[in-house]
């Protein structure tokens, strides 16, 4: 499709689409359901950075830098790609679409859940509206699903759950994302299935909100009944979970991750913060006594566990004495690792118009001694795993500059190793050699 005189436009046979995520997982997960889904209508999908007669950017709204991180990917699109249509979706579009739709750069808005308006936007641009954004929490079903193809990745992604209903006081996904609906456990089998026929290893569980998988189903069933089915059924070797609240952290889920080879000893639950009065700030669902009982219970199932979590530094209100409660937890803690994010306003939230917000340098210090202690805790974890044996799923590409393959074990050690590219998707049995700096080599016990 080429842009021609009057804003016009000329349809193409097959037209080349350019994809490019901003965000989580998540959007990661939708990006690639839009992809097939273009295929599927006849469209070539190329790379990123490739010429292109749509660009499609699936933006992220989570704070206000996100916002015009959005904005400026669809003008750099524009800029970049000058005779190409450029369309706008993502939680962005869903959240802001007066304001995108009056971005020059912009040919088209397309909102969540609106995949066969995305497709004409793409195929039959004068037929759709320059906006299509519905409601988000009138949406009662799963509609990005069904992905196959995953760039550059041996590991796939199953989306078993959109929405969510706990509205944190710092988080708009709730009204971007709708509310808490899943997929039927039938066709959350049905696609474990597809892909494992595709030749995948490892199937990675995710949702906007996973811990509320199927309390919207009839008759309700909850994420450990999902998984027990999952493993019962044996159709990969290895599946994960994506994320889990400290209070979803259940026993019976924890002991079938314990008795199930298939579900990989790794957990990420994101705390956000440790001290009782941040968390009520928060509204988050547990307080600093439950988010310890459930990690320890969490370690005492499984051992050997990669935890992470997520931590917002800096939340507002967060005094001296109540970053110290949070950073003494999570040092106590049988965290493995963390990802810290310095508080950042978004607009809209219960949190942009609490009191005590903090000075940027408040911020970015606490963001430090955080960053600083999530290293050392992830060094302390994989040098445990130094002479181990494991097994590693060897990725599609090699590292940039050494050449070496890389992958990760059941427990979420990055791990490179020497070998031929035929290993790229395969499950490698190997020997692990962690160095000083954590940096974890293995040794296949495979002949290359």
């Amino acid at each position: 499709m080429d842009r021609v005189g009057g804003g016009r436009y000329r349809m193409m046979v097959a037209p080349r689409v350019a994809l490019r995520t901003l965000g989580c997982k998540v959007n990661t997960y939708d990006t690639a359901t839009i992809a097939d889904r273009l295929r599927a209508a006849g469209c070539e999908i190329v790379p990123a950075d490739a010429p292109a007669d749509v660009v499609i950017v699936n933006s992220c709204t989570v704070t206000d830098a996100a916002d015009a991180e959005s904005r400026r990917f669809a003008r750099r699109a524009r800029r970049e790609q000058p005779t190409a249509r450029v369309v706008l979706t993502g939680c962005y579009a869903q959240t802001r679409p007066a304001e995108a739709g009056a971005l020059p750069a912009v040919d088209h808005v397309i909102g969540l859940n609106r995949l066969e308006d995305l497709v004409a936007a793409v195929l039959r641009p004068t037929e759709v509206p320059r906006v299509v954004v519905g409601k988000a929490r009138r949406e009662r079903s799963v509609t990005t699903s069904g992905a196959r193809t995953f760039s550059e990745q041996t590991r796939a992604f199953l989306k078993v759950q959109e929405g969510c209903d706990l509205f944190c006081t710092f988080c708009i996904v709730p009204m971007a994302r709708g509310a808490s609906r899943s997929l039927a456990p039938r066709e959350v089998l049905a696609e474990v299935e597809a892909l494992a026929a595709r030749g995948f290893q490892e199937v990675v569980l995710t949702g906007v909100h996973l811990g509320g998988y199927g309390r919207d189903l009839e008759p309700p069933v909850d994420l450990a009944w999902l998984v027990g089915a999952l493993v019962e059924q044996d159709l990969v070797p290895r599946l994960r979970l994506s994320s889990l609240d400290p209070h979803e952290l259940s026993e019976p889920l924890l002991r079938l991750m314990a008795s199930a080879v298939a579900l990989c000893p790794h957990l990420h639950v994101p705390l956000q913060a440790a001290d009782d009065g941040v968390l009520r700030r928060m509204r988050r669902r547990y307080d600093r006594a439950l988010a310890g009982e459930r990690l320890a219970m969490a370690r005492e199932y499984l051992p050997d566990a990669a935890i992470g979590t997520d931590l917002i530094a800096g939340f507002p209100g967060e005094g001296e004495a109540a970053f110290e409660q949070t950073f003494s937890f999570v040092a106590e803690s049988p965290l493995t690792y963390l990802h810290v994010f310095p508080y950042s306003v978004r607009s809209g939230t219960t949190a942009a118009k609490l009191d005590g917000q903090l000075p940027p340098a408040t911020i970015a210090a606490r963001a430090r001694r955080l960053r600083a202690l999530g290293e050392r805790k992830r060094m302390t974890f994989a040098q445990r795993f130094d002479g181990a044996s494991a097994e590693v799923l060897v990725e599609t590409t090699r590292h940039p500059e050494t050449g070496e393959l890389r992958g990760y074990t059941r427990n979420y050690l990055r791990a490179h190793l020497d070998g031929p590219d035929a290993w790229a998707g395969r499950l490698v049995p190997v020997r692990l050699a962690v160095g000083p700096d954590a940096s974890v080599r293995a040794t296949a016990a495979l002949p290359a």
